[in-house]
């Protein structure tokens, strides 16, 4: 069966309080708030700091060590993430380059399956025919149910030999459990792809909508992802960086 990390999953009030600490202590290692390699405080600092007993830091950390985010010696709890902390944070989010109002509440669902994606994808990506890959599946929506976006994205062979971080996705991608990629473009960076990103944005008939379908490739021109996102046009604010370094 697919496993889970706190990074994955949504958040919300029905989870365990412990799961909860894990995905907040884990939002600090990916955002660089603790870097690759440094020792966490110890069970009472967590303790303290999250304002919960020890033993809920220690299932916290269980399920980081679990999936490989956090490993424990004699010495204490350390992060094993790889790679160095966002240096750029205006990057490109992935799948979006929208940017939400700090007054907007909105349920975010993003999952990745395995299967044959359409064609335009397909021939995008110089994908043979019926080859299946790598499809991450995205919408938002407002309390009220309201659609405000969605994203439909596959990634090529290239992109999952390449970007350790992606190809790890494969063995989940059963449809069902949560994938948080917003940070696969800094993923592609740090594995030293140079990005590309070339986007067409037209507006949908008889809807305040517009649809960007988006093309990333490397510095070599091979092509790594292909997008298709639908935003409201009078909600979203759209940025783009088209081209993004390899980091050094």
């Amino acid at each position: 069966m697919a496993r889970t990390t706190p990074h994955d999953r949504p958040h919300t009030d029905e989870q365990p309080l412990y799961w909860r600490i894990a995905t907040e202590l884990l939002g600090e290692l990916r955002d660089g708030t603790i870097p690759p390699g440094e020792r966490l405080p110890g069970e009472r600092q967590l303790a303290e700091h999250f304002r919960v007993s020890r033993e809920t830091v220690r299932q916290a950390l269980e399920v980081l060590r679990r999936d490989g985010l956090v490993a424990t010696d004699r010495r204490g709890s350390h992060a094993t993430l790889c790679g160095t902390p966002v240096e750029h944070p205006t990057s490109l989010a992935f799948p979006l380059g929208v940017r939400r109002g700090p007054e907007e509440r909105a349920v975010d669902r993003a999952t990745v399956t395995w299967e044959t994606p359409p064609p335009a994808h397909a021939t995008a990506l110089r994908l043979a025919p019926h080859r299946p890959t790598l499809m991450h599946h995205y919408r938002s929506a407002c309390a009220d149910g309201r659609g405000l976006r969605s994203a439909v994205s596959s990634f090529s062979a290239v992109a999952l030999a390449e970007v350790e971080e992606l190809g790890r996705y494969r063995d989940r991608a059963d449809g069902a459990a949560a994938a948080q990629l917003r940070r696969a473009y800094d993923w592609m960076r740090t594995a030293g792809l140079t990005l590309h990103h070339r986007d067409a944005i037209t507006r949908l008939p008889d809807s305040p909508s517009v649809r960007v379908t988006r093309l990333v490739h490397d510095q070599h021109e091979r092509p790594l992802e292909f997008t298709e996102l639908v935003v409201d046009a009078q909600r979203d604010a759209l940025v783009y960086e088209f081209t993004l370094p390899a980091a050094v």
